[in-house]
């Protein structure tokens, strides 16, 4: 068995808000501080938090603040259902929520009690954490 690779969303979203102002800095022609953290938290943090969330429940990454119990999930269920898993996973890596993928499963046809299934298991609207390292407005 592979060594998994454990990380911290905190820790590795602070580098990523760091990584955009240095850009946007040099953008500016100044070092825009702050602002430019508080930028990236109100317009990146949930897109990438959601990011690393997937690569958990893939068994990609650990990413320690996330639950245990969910790390690999998508590797131990839904064997029976993994090109519609690969689909609904496609479509919350583009940003869509629960919502959307019931919509898009009922305009193509697709059985709704899978879909809702593997939305009940995933349950995108509890994971949220919100970012420790965004400065105070």
């Amino acid at each position: 068995m592979m060594p998994v690779d454990k990380a911290s969303v905190y820790v590795d979203g602070e580098q990523e808000a760091l990584r955009f102002k240095w850009i946007e800095s040099e953008r500016a022609g100044h070092d825009l501080g702050e602002a430019a953290i508080r930028r990236w938290v109100q317009c990146h943090w949930w897109g990438y938090l959601r990011a690393r969330w997937l690569e958990h429940l893939q068994g990609k990454r650990f990413w320690v603040e996330l639950d245990r119990g969910d790390f690999g999930l998508l590797q131990r269920r839904f064997v029976d259902e993994s090109l519609l898993l690969d689909r609904i996973l496609d479509r919350l890596k583009e940003g869509k929520e629960n919502l959307d993928i019931i919509v898009w499963a009922q305009e193509w046809g697709i059985p709704i009690e899978p879909v809702l299934e593997i939305l009940e298991a995933l349950d995108i609207n509890s994971r949220r954490l919100a970012a420790r390292f965004a400065p105070s407005a």
